[in-house]
């Protein structure tokens, strides 16, 4: 299947994006741009003291991504598909999240001055999942610096996912439900997800894979 433009799969933290962005890449041969979020040398202390350490922490992901943003925008990014794990307003989200209020302007100073060149996707995936689920998932994949993510902390993430993306309209948007879903192992599932990409609509479409709802409610985008 030819499909051309940049698609972004977001959502919380072990929702499964980076797991669905790969599989999505390997049937549309496309290329793939993946956050590495071990990369940053800060996460381990943040997980342990998050008012100590999530100004380090925001800084080094918001330069990291910013750096990854501009090397592919200046691309041809319609010459093929290109598929990435994050958007990069999601910065913004944890930012808002986890920074005083005074951390939170200087870092709004400095991403004022790198998102200028920052690709917008032609279609974006948001994955969403119980906050249960997602630690479900967090446990499974067992990296070490995540055993001190607390619940509390999940259930804010997802709300502020949640209300960024009721009145997103950057672009079309599938929302879709993954508490029952394994992509990785469910092929029918996955190509249904390509198909709602191959014929993307405008505003927001909802899949739960029990029924699918349509809503143009955010415009075009």
């Amino acid at each position: 299947m030819s499909i051309k433009g940049y698609i972004a799969v977001e959502g919380p933290i072990g929702v499964g994006k980076t797991t669905l962005a790969k599989l999505l890449a390997k049937k549309l041969d496309a290329r793939l741009i993946l956050e590495n979020s071990e990369s940053n040398p800060f996460l381990p202390d943040f997980y342990k003291n998050r008012e100590r350490y999530a100004f380090q922490t925001q800084i080094f992901f918001l330069m990291s991504r910013s750096a990854q943003q501009q090397h592919f925008a200046h691309d041809d990014l319609f010459s093929q598909c290109t598929l990435s794990d994050y958007i990069f307003a999601k910065d913004g989200l944890f930012a808002g999240l986890n920074l005083s209020s005074d951390e939170l302007i200087l870092y709004e100073k400095v991403t004022s001055n790198l998102e200028k060149n920052v690709a917008i996707p032609d279609m974006v995936i948001y994955l969403t999942a119980t906050v249960d689920t997602l630690i479900q998932r967090i446990r499974r994949r067992q990296r070490s610096f995540e055993k001190g993510l607390e619940k509390s902390y999940l259930e804010n993430l997802c709300e502020t996912y949640s209300n960024f993306f009721f009145n997103y309209s950057d672009a079309p948007l599938l929302v879709v439900k993954t508490d029952n879903v394994d992509f990785s192992t469910d092929g029918d599932k996955l190509s249904y997800i390509i198909e709602k990409i191959s014929n993307k609509k405008e505003g927001t479409e909802y899949i739960s894979f029990d029924s699918v709802l349509t809503d143009n409610r955010m415009g075009t985008g």
